[in-house]
C-alpha cells in the first residue's frame, strides 16, 4: 500500500487510510462497521496462541502472510526462457541506443 515519497518514506492515499480505518472498526465490532475478515497480505486477527507459537515476535508478515497472486498457468521453464529472450532483445536495443547517443555527442564535439 502507499507510494514511496523517497527511499525511506511511504505515503498512504486517503482511500488506503479509509480502508485501514474501516478494517480496524470492523475488527473492533463497532456498530455499522461491517463484519471483519482476515485478508492475506493485509490483515489478520492473531490469537495469543498464534503469537506465542511465534515466540512473541510481532512481525506482521508472520501472521498476515502474502496476498494471493493469480497464477498465469505458464510453466516456469517456458516463462523463464521467454523472459530471458525478451531481456536479450532489450539489451540489444539498449546497446543500439547507447551507440546512437555516443555518436550524437561526438558530432556535437563532446
Amino acid at each position: 500500500m502507499g507510494y514511496l515519497v523517497d527511499r525511506t518514506h511511504r505515503e498512504l492515499t486517503e482511500a488506503e487510510l479509509a480502508r485501514i480505518a474501516a478494517t480496524y472498526h470492523a475488527w473492533r465490532g463497532e456498530p455499522g462497521a461491517g463484519e471483519y475478515a482476515d485478508v492475506p497480505g493485509f490483515c489478520k486477527s492473531a490469537t495469543l496462541e498464534d503469537i506465542k507459537s511465534h515466540g512473541y515476535v510481532l512481525t506482521p508478515g508472520r501472521y498476515v502472510g502474502a496476498e494471493e497472486v493469480e497464477d498465469d498457468d505458464e510453466p516456469f521453464e517456458e516463462k523463464m526462457q521467454r523472459l530471458t529472450a525478451k531481456l536479450e532483445e532489450q539489451f540489444a536495443e539498449s546497446a543500439k541506443l547507447e551507440a546512437a547517443i555516443k555518436e550524437n555527442l561526438r558530432r556535437l564535439g563532446l
